[in-house]
C-alpha cells in the first residue's frame, strides 16, 4: 500500500510539473485560467474518473499539502513585495486593505448570517476566507502589459497583504466557535501567541537566515539556483519555530518573508526568479488534489439561499472597491479592473479548512460553501483576462498596420548568443556600430544599488520589449541588458 501511495504521489507531482510547463506559453499568450485545467485532471484521476485517488476533508495528506501550501502562499505573499513601493504607496495599500479587504469580509459574514443562518463566528470566518484573492489566478491578470502600473500595484499590494490581515480574523473567529474555553487569561495568552510569539519567530529566523547566508556569499559563494531553495527552508523552519513556541506559524511564515525582503534582496530577487516557479508547482499539485473531489462538493445540497450567497460573495467586492477607490490615483479602467479582478481560489479553501482541521461544528458546511464560490470564481475570474485579450486584439485589428522596419544590418564580428562579454562590448563599440545598454535591473537591486551604467536607459524587465517600442529605441542598433 505504502509503495502504491508513493508512485502515485510520484505520478502526480510529475504530472504537474509536465502540464503547468508545457501549457505555460498558452497561458500567457491566452489568459487561459491554468487551476482548471489542474483541477480537471484531479476530477479525472478522482473517484468520478480513474479513481486513482480520493481525498476526504479528514485525510492526513490533505492536513500536510494545506499546511504546506498556506505557508508558501503567506512567504511568497511577503517575499515577493517591495516594502519601498509599500511605503510609497502606503495610501493605496490602506484603501485595498481597510476599506477594500475588510469591509468585504464584513460584509460577506453578515450575508452568510442572514442568508444561511450561520452562527456569527462561523461566518466571520467565512467572511474572512472568500475576502482572500488567489495568487495563483491573480497572477495570469498581472503579467499582462495592457493593465496600468498603478492598477497592477494595487492588486498587488491586495494579494500580498490581504491573506495576513484575515488569518488572525480566521484564527480567532475559530476559538470563539467554542471549541476552546478560554478565560480572559486564555484570550491574553492567544493573542500572544498569533501576535507576538509567532511573528517574533518569524522575524528571529529571517534575521539570523539573511546574517548567515550573507556570511557565506562574501567568504564561500553560493550558487543561485541554491538560493531559492534557501528561502523555501526559511519559510518552512520559520512556521516550525513558531509552532514550537506555541505562536502561529503561518504569521511566522509571513514575517520571515517580510524579513528578507525588508533586509535582502538579492533573495528575494532569486525566489522570485526560480522558489517561486516551485511554490506555483505545489499550489497547482493542491488544486489537483482538491479537484478530485473536494471541490465539487460545493454543488451538494444546493438551495437558493446558497446561490444567493454565492453571488452576493462574488459581487460584493465591485461596489465596496469602486467606493474604496474613489480620489485614488488609480484610473478609471484601473479601477473598474480592481473592482471587478477579486478572484477566490486557494487561499479561500486552505483559510476554511483551518476551521475543519479545528473541527469546529458545521465546517464541512462551510468548506462546501467556499467550494461553491470558488467554481464560480475560476469560471467569471479565469476568464476575464482571456476576454480582456480577445477585446485587445479587435482594437489592434482596426488600427492601421506599421510600416515593416528594414532588416537589421549583419554584425561585424560574432557575439555570444545568449550573453556578451565586456571584451565583446568593447569590440561593438570600436566596430562604429550603434549600441544601447539596457539597465533592465528590478526596482528592488536598483534602489539598493550606488550606481548606473554610464549612457544606459533604464527600463523595467517586465516590460522590455513595450517600452523599447515606447522609446522608440533605434531597431537597427544593439541593444544589450545589464541585470547585475
Amino acid at each position: 500500500m505504502g509503495a502504491d501511495v508513493l508512485v502515485t504521489g510520484l505520478a502526480l507531482i510529475g504530472i504537474v510539473i509536465l502540464v503547468s510547463a508545457l501549457l505555460s506559453g498558452l497561458v500567457d499568450k491566452s489568459g487561459l485560467p491554468q487551476v482548471a485545467v489542474f483541477i480537471f485532471i484531479g476530477a479525472a484521476l478522482g473517484p468520478a474518473g480513474f479513481g486513482v485517488f480520493n481525498m476526504t476533508l479528514d485525510s492526513p495528506v490533505l492536513r500536510v499539502v494545506a499546511t504546506l501550501s498556506l505557508t508558501l502562499v503567506l512567504f511568497t505573499d511577503a517575499v515577493t513585495l517591495n516594502t519601498k513601493e509599500v511605503k510609497r504607496h502606503s495610501g493605496l495599500a490602506f484603501r485595498m486593505l481597510g476599506p477594500g479587504t475588510l469591509v468585504c469580509a464584513a460584509l460577506t459574514a453578515l450575508a452568510a448570517w442572514w442568508l444561511l443562518g450561520i452562527a456569527p463566528a462561523s461566518a466571520a470566518i467565512l467572511g474572512a476566507a472568500l475576502a482572500s484573492t488567489d495568487p495563483v489566478l491573480l497572477r495570469t491578470l498581472l503579467r499582462r502589459r495592457d493593465i496600468s502600473s498603478t492598477t497592477r500595484q494595487a492588486l498587488q499590494l491586495e494579494s500580498g497583504l490581504n491573506d495576513a490581515v484575515l488569518l488572525p480574523i480566521v484564527v480567532v473567529a475559530i476559538v470563539l466557535t467554542g471549541q476552546h474555553n478560554l478565560a480572559v487569561d486564555g484570550f491574553a495568552k492567544m493573542g500572544f501567541g498569533l501576535f507576538i510569539l509567532g511573528p517574533g519567530a518569524g522575524v528571529a529566523i529571517g534575521l539570523i537566515a539573511v546574517s548567515a547566508l550573507d556570511l557565506i556569499r562574501k567568504r564561500v559563494g553560493v550558487r543561485r539556483d541554491y538560493e531559492s531553495l534557501y528561502s523555501l527552508g526559511v519559510a518552512f523552519s520559520a512556521f516550525a519555530a513558531a509552532e514550537a513556541v506555541h505562536g502561529s506559524g503561518f504569521l511566522a511564515a509571513f514575517a520571515a518573508g517580510l524579513t528578507i525582503a525588508a533586509l535582502d534582496v538579492e533573495l528575494c530577487d532569486c525566489f522570485v526568479e526560480y522558489g517561486g516557479v516551485t511554490a506555483e508547482m505545489l499550489l497547482l499539485f493542491t488544486f489537483v488534489i482538491f479537484g478530485s473531489s473536494l471541490i465539487w462538493s460545493g454543488f451538494t445540497g444546493l438551495d437558493t439561499r446558497t446561490v444567493l450567497f454565492a453571488v452576493f460573495a462574488i459581487l460584493i467586492r465591485v461596489p465596496v472597491y469602486l467606493l474604496t477607490l474613489l480620489g485614488s490615483h488609480v484610473d478609471r479602467r484601473g479601477r473598474l479592473l480592481i473592482a471587478w479582478y477579486g478572484p477566490s481560489g486557494l487561499s479561500s479553501l486552505l483559510l476554511i479548512l483551518l476551521a475543519v482541521f479545528a473541527g469546529v461544528p458545521g465546517s464541512d458546511h462551510l468548506f462546501r460553501i467556499s467550494a461553491l464560490v470558488v467554481m464560480i470564481s475560476i469560471v467569471l475570474h479565469g476568464a476575464s483576462p482571456m476576454l480582456l485579450t480577445r477585446f485587445n486584439r479587435k482594437a489592434e485589428d482596426l488600427e492601421p498596420e506599421a510600416p515593416i522596419p528594414p532588416p537589421a544590418p549583419e554584425p561585424a564580428q560574432p557575439v555570444g548568443a545568449q550573453s556578451v562579454t565586456l571584451e565583446e562590448f568593447a569590440q561593438l563599440e570600436k566596430s562604429g556600430d550603434q549600441v544601447v545598454l539596457l539597465d533592465v535591473r528590478t526596482d528592488r537591486s536598483r534602489d539598493t544599488s550606488d550606481g548606473q551604467a554610464k549612457g544606459s536607459v533604464r527600463i523595467s524587465p517586465d516590460r522590455v520589449v513595450a517600452q523599447a517600442n515606447d522609446l522608440k529605441l533605434p531597431r537597427e542598433a544593439w541593444l544589450l541588458a545589464y541585470c547585475a
